[in-house]
């Protein structure tokens, strides 16, 4: 385990790509998740806890080069959502090809799962004008490395509420504040991810109240993995 200072940089604390990564298939609209083109009036860029998707999702066969590969995470990138000026969102914009093994393996220690990394691009990059996969996965790459953390570790053994967490992210990172993200948990209390709200030119921003997330007052728990 790697020695961390109490204010972290972007979190792949071991991350080594096999020299084989796993094959894509496309991913579709469907009638649940339909093709929607809508005006973008703002982005989210979402992270997620690993320790507890690992906690969670460990025995899947997608789940191994994240949690079973002798890799190891804290917050990792799930994505850069295109937001809608409302409560809906454009997603699925247009048919695309695989993303490109390159692109991928240059993605795979921010976002470690090749399938979540062809949904983000066929999902949400999609709905970008003037991006291509190489240029979504760059932008959305940087802007997570850009983050540093708090020491969840210390974190995690404390009476813990979202607003808490939040406000400790938002010292973290100059500009960022505490209502400029929403935490969100699993229905056990665990942290899940933290979304960060952005305007259009991708600088934070206050959330809209129809976002969702934890509320500021409501207590989270920090899953801190087996090791």
């Amino acid at each position: 385990m790697l020695a961390l200072p109490a204010v972290a940089q972007a979190q792949a604390y071991e991350c080594a790509i096999p020299s084989k990564v796993q094959r894509v298939r496309p991913d579709l609209p469907s009638a649940e998740q339909p093709r929607r083109v809508l005006p973008i009036g703002g982005y989210t860029l979402a992270i997620t806890w690993a320790p507890q998707y690992c906690h969670d999702h460990a025995r899947e066969a997608s789940a191994r080069f994240q949690c079973k590969a002798g890799n190891r995470f804290g917050f990792t990138l799930h994505g850069l959502w295109p937001d809608g000026r409302g409560a809906e969102w454009p997603q699925y914009c247009k048919a695309t090809a695989l993303v490109p093994q390159p692109v991928i393996r240059r993605t795979l220690c921010s976002t470690p799962s090749a399938q979540l990394i062809q949904h983000e691009w066929a999902k949400h990059g999609t709905c970008m004008a003037g991006y291509d996969p190489a240029r979504f996965f760059r932008t959305s790459t940087a802007m997570y490395r850009r983050l540093r953390y708090p020491d969840m570790q210390a974190l995690s053994r404390t009476p813990l509420t979202a607003g808490k967490l939040a406000a400790a992210l938002a010292r973290a990172n100059p500009g960022l504040r505490a209502d400029g993200m929403r935490i969100t948990a699993n229905r056990q209390g665990w942290l899940d991810e933290i979304w960060l709200c952005l305007d259009t030119r991708m600088r934070y921003q206050r959330c809209p109240a129809h976002q969702g997330g934890l509320a500021p007052n409501a207590r989270v728990k920090v899953w801190r993995g087996v090791r």
